[in-house]
């Protein structure tokens, strides 16, 4: 090992020196789950328990010290380790003896020690000397857990092939996960089984970084192609597919812990630049009309740099990254029409295009031991992010959006350790918001089949609907978990988290008119109208929510033999929604509930609330006082697992669990409620010659040219209701959650000479109480389809108000997945990789959209399967070591065809029907890189690596329309094309 307190050398001085100056402290938080790694075990002495006994672990790197007594009968536990390789001394009556061990982030490793001529096992049971021998966890597999959770190493991140530098699409190679990158616009987001993203939950350094207002699952990641936190700075990560423990909070599907590097007791730096353009990649279907490429490219570039403050006691860790993209998207017809068949001035502007953004990560890190009792961390991160966006599919470009994303997280974290308790508190402070406006302001025109008001969209252009936005949260938290190991046989750990968070919208939307013109008639005439009509009373697009959380936990994991583990853990948490619980609904909404149903049909006496009723929907539970609406106080947890050891050396064993875990109601859509009323949106029909209605009804226009006049439309609006949507909400919202059962095995075996692991789980999840949005027109017998079979053309309120949108906790899905995974561990030794993820998904939902919560309901629907993901799902992955100081790595990605569902109005009644694209799969792509290292036989290594992105140059696309008349179907939005990318890096 090098000598910390020597000189270093020239080049390495200069670089640690520029990086020093240029970097500013940046990094992570929000609430203590597991990234600690436990070491536990037992000592023996002369072949019999040694209790009393002192063992201590030095992080090797660091200096940090912790030290535990065994038990009477020789067992001990060190918990809440950082992850590294650390030197354990055990200490039985003078006698001492020292081995080392590496442990991942959040994993419990059992290491048997002994003296006094005993032998010493780690995991797996194999026997080691007494004296100072490395036993290097090289699998970091933890085979005593209920948990289906699999392991990302340090080793995977720097070698696979990666286009996005996101650290979260590694989680791609484990069985359940699904990182999708959606190739209109480069969004990334991390998907667990049949749930969608905004389930899923990733933990830094013990805080979580869930968003509680917009999509993603995570702050900054809805409809953002950047990254969540900067690549350099993770170290290595575990993702808990299901099933997981107690301390887990605000989650019903996938949980990702990870934990960041720290500085350690050596000056240490790294530096990276990689970059494409369009001469590096293949022509997209859309550029091969003899145009020629769209002009396009990426930029990814970066530093770190940490070291020591006080040898052995303080550290300090600092890392940017910056990413610039100029993005090629492609521009398509939907819903099945050919370009030849759109109107000019929608064709003119079918093609390619190309769209930029532009990212900045930043993090930083301070630790301190104070002794070995006391452990101070204080993170910093900062997120800024600019692009254009929603352009290509059925978007021009001018039809798009600039938004924008900026976030800053604070942690102050204290651990506090004895010989029996491990304290962990955390105090933290997160800003995050996430803006959006249109790009140009004007008119948009939207292309439509004319099938209803706003119909199925062919293709838009002019100015945007994506509106003035302005969304995100802020506030403090604190949490403190606590780990008591002095019970013999049991680690009991309870915490409490208190959180007061802003929940911030500002939605003015659509702020651009947007005219729907039907392509049957000639696109000429617009037939439909909305828009944003300025404020009423107070609020104008504006809703605060001052939310309070709160949360409880117990988990007790009890090792009752030496072969049978229980994982019993309890939790409960409750939020207070203040915008939410003190709505009252506006008496002019309530007025024309209770008014006589005007239209057709109606007998007299019929207000438009027993119309509802005779659709089914009680009224009266979505009608709010003020104070007929209470919080969620129900949401208690169980979480109970077990592990059984068939073969007594954690080679072979037995898992399962059963529990639940609840999620969060978004509050980008409660948020509606107010928002929608205060910037309501205005719907009116326009008179024409195939949409024809009566032009003295209220939500009837002439057309007029002038119509076309922003100021002269607004004046239209004659009363401060005239056509705005009414939002209702259901007064007794539940909390969505899912219910969890899983039974599997896991192996230790060698093969080939080489040690392997695997596993195999059946996995059952049933999620119920998801948000969902529908639409409560009905006409005067409550039915919801009109004579010609569309649910689309039922009035709406009587008098001016225009449509009525209800949202209740109806939205539910089960799935069944079969889940295999392979894995030959890279080790010194055997330095190569081999990871199999295998993935078998039976899933129903019942909704036929993909996105539910805006979904419009078909009553009577039942089950649709499917739910919008593969069927079959396979991800081979490895690298190894090449002479000559090289390395290579390849993916290969293979996913069914997913099982679609469209509305068929062909039969007379529009009703959702599945269908398949052509082809055998749905998804197919193999990436590779090329790594070469040079030592320059100083402390500076040089790389070059490239990486070769869909090296086949295989088809994929990621949007599909089906004509159910001509039985066309046609794609749109390809993903990514065979691209060379190449890149520099240094490190020191």
């Amino acid at each position: 090992m090098n000598n910390p307190t020597r000189q270093m050398p020239p080049t390495r001085r200069l670089l640690s020196c520029a990086l020093a100056s240029c970097l500013l402290l940046g990094a992570a938080p929000v609430f203590a789950q597991s990234t600690g790694a436990t070491i536990r075990g037992q000592v023996m002495a002369d072949s019999a328990p040694a209790g009393q006994a002192q063992v201590t672990a030095t992080n090797t790197a660091t200096g940090l010290t912790r030290s535990v007594q065994s038990t009477a009968s020789g067992n001990y536990s060190l918990a809440g380790l950082p992850p590294g390789t650390y030197r354990l001394d055990v200490n039985v009556g003078g006698q001492t003896r020292s081995q080392n061990i590496t442990v991942q982030v959040g994993q419990t490793a059992t290491v048997n020690l002994g003296v006094g001529g005993v032998s010493e096992t780690a995991q797996g049971g194999a026997a080691t000397t007494l004296d100072a021998v490395q036993v290097m966890a090289q699998a970091p597999i933890e085979t005593k857990t209920s948990e289906i959770a699999t392991y990302i190493t340090p080793q995977q991140i720097q070698a696979l092939p990666q286009g996005t530098r996101n650290f979260l699409a590694f989680a791609d190679t484990v069985p359940g996960m699904i990182f999708e990158q959606n190739p209109a616009n480069g969004s990334t987001k991390l998907r667990g089984g049949v749930q969608s993203a905004n389930n899923v939950n990733v933990y830094i350094d013990g805080v979580g970084q869930k968003n509680y207002v917009t999509q993603g699952g995570i702050t900054g990641q809805d409809a953002s192609r950047g990254n969540p936190f900067p690549q350099l700075a993770i170290g290595e990560y575990k993702v808990i597919t299901s099933n997981y423990k107690a301390e887990y909070d605000q989650i019903s599907s996938a949980a990702v812990t990870a934990a960041t590097k720290s500085g350690t007791n050596e000056f240490k730096g790294s530096f990276f630049w990689d970059y494409t353009n369009q001469d590096w990649r293949e022509a997209r279907e859309s550029e091969k009309n003899g145009v020629g490429k769209t002009r396009s490219g990426e930029k990814q570039y970066g530093a770190a740099f940490g070291g020591p403050i006080v040898k052995d006691t303080a550290h300090f860790f600092v890392t940017y990254e910056g990413k610039e993209y100029n993005a090629p998207q492609d521009l398509e017809p939907g819903d099945g029409w050919l370009p030849a068949e759109l109107p000019q001035q929608w064709r003119d502007q079918l093609g390619a295009a190309a769209t930029p953004f532009k990212e900045d990560l930043y993090f930083g890190k301070l630790d301190w031991s104070i002794n070995e009792a006391n452990l101070l961390e204080l993170t910093y991160k900062r997120r800024e992010e600019s692009e254009i966006g929603n352009v290509g599919g059925q978007s021009a470009p001018s039809y798009g959006t600039d938004t924008g994303v900026t976030e800053d997280r604070y942690d102050l974290r204290w651990q506090f350790s004895s010989m029996n308790w491990l304290n962990d508190a955390h105090l933290t402070y997160e800003k995050a918001f996430w803006t959006k406006a249109p790009d140009i302001y004007g008119n948009g025109m939207v292309l439509t089949d004319g099938t209803s008001d706003t119909g199925d969209q062919i293709f838009r252009i002019g100015a945007g609907e994506g509106g003035l936005q302005d969304k995100g949260q802020k506030g403090w938290s604190f949490q403190n978990d606590t780990t008591f190991f002095g019970w013999e046989g049991h680690t009991v750990k309870f915490g409490v988290k208190y959180k007061q968070v802003d929940l911030d919208t500002t939605e003015q939307q659509p702020y651009n008119p947007q005219f729907y013109y039907d392509i049957h008639e000639g696109g000429t005439v617009p037939y439909f109208v909305r828009f944003g009509s300025g404020a009423l009373g107070t609020g104008g697009g504006v809703v605060v929510s001052k939310n309070k959380q709160f949360g409880l936990y117990i988990q007790d994991d009890w090792d009752v033999t030496d072969r049978l583990t229980l994982n019993l853990g309890l939790r409960w948490d409750y939020e207070e929604t203040p915008s939410y619980l003190d709505y009252v609904t506006g008496q002019e909404v309530i007025d024309a509930l209770n008014s006589q149903d005007t239209q057709g049909g109606a007998p007299a006496g019929q207000t438009y609330a027993q119309t509802l009723a005779l659709g089914g929907i009680d009224i009266n539970r979505f009608i709010s006082t003020g104070g007929n609406r209470k919080a969620d106080k129900g949401a208690f947890q169980p979480r109970l697992g077990f592990s059984y050891d068939l073969s007594g050396d954690e080679r072979h064993v037995l898992f399962g669990g059963i529990g639940r875990s609840y999620d969060r109601n978004l509050f980008d859509y409660l948020q509606l409620e107010r928002s929608k009323a205060s910037f309501p949106t205005r719907e009116f029909k326009i008179n024409s010659a195939g949409h024809p209605c009566d032009t003295s009804a209220p939500n009837c226009l002439a057309w007029s040219p002038q119509l076309l006049d922003r100021d002269y439309l607004m004046s239209l609006a004659n009363s401060p209701d005239a056509g705005r949507e009414v939002w209702m909400f259901d007064n007794d919202l539940k909390t969505p959650y899912s219910d969890q059962i899983s039974l599997g095995i896991r192996n230790s075996f060698s093969l080939i000479g080489h040690d392997w692991n695997s596993s195999a789980t059946v996995q059952y999840i049933r999620y119920k109480d998801g948000m969902l949005i529908m639409r409560g027109n009905r006409f005067a017998d409550g039915g919801y389809y009109d004579a010609g079979g569309s649910p689309w053309n039922a009035p709406g309120l009587p008098g001016p108000l225009g449509n009525l949108i209800v949202a209740t906790n109806g939205f539910e899905s089960k799935s069944t997945a079969l889940l295999l995974g392979l894995d030959k561990p890279y080790t010194a030794e055997s330095p190569w990789n081999l990871n199999v993820a295998y993935t078998y998904t039976d899933a129903k939902q019942n909704i036929h959209e993909k996105d539910p919560a805006y979904g419009w309901y078909y009553p009577g629907g039942g089950w649709y399967s499917g739910a919008w993901v593969p069927r079959h799902r396979l991800v081979v992955s490895g690298f190894t070591d090449l002479p000559w100081g090289m390395s290579v790595s390849g993916k290969l990605t293979l996913a069914s065809k997913i099982e679609r569902w469209d509305v068929d109005d062909t039969s007379g009644y529009q009703t959702p029907r599945s269908w398949e694209p052509d082809g055998s799969l749905g998804f197919k792509q193999f990436d590779m890189s090329l790594t070469k290292t040079w030592d320059t036989g100083t402390d500076l290594k040089l790389k070059v690596r490239a990486d070769l992105l869909n090296a086949f140059n295989w088809t994929n696309w990621g949007g599909y329309g089906i004509n159910w008349s001509s039985g066309v179907v046609n794609s749109w939005d390809q993903y990514q094309t065979r691209t060379f990318k190449l890149s520099f890096g240094l490190d020191w």
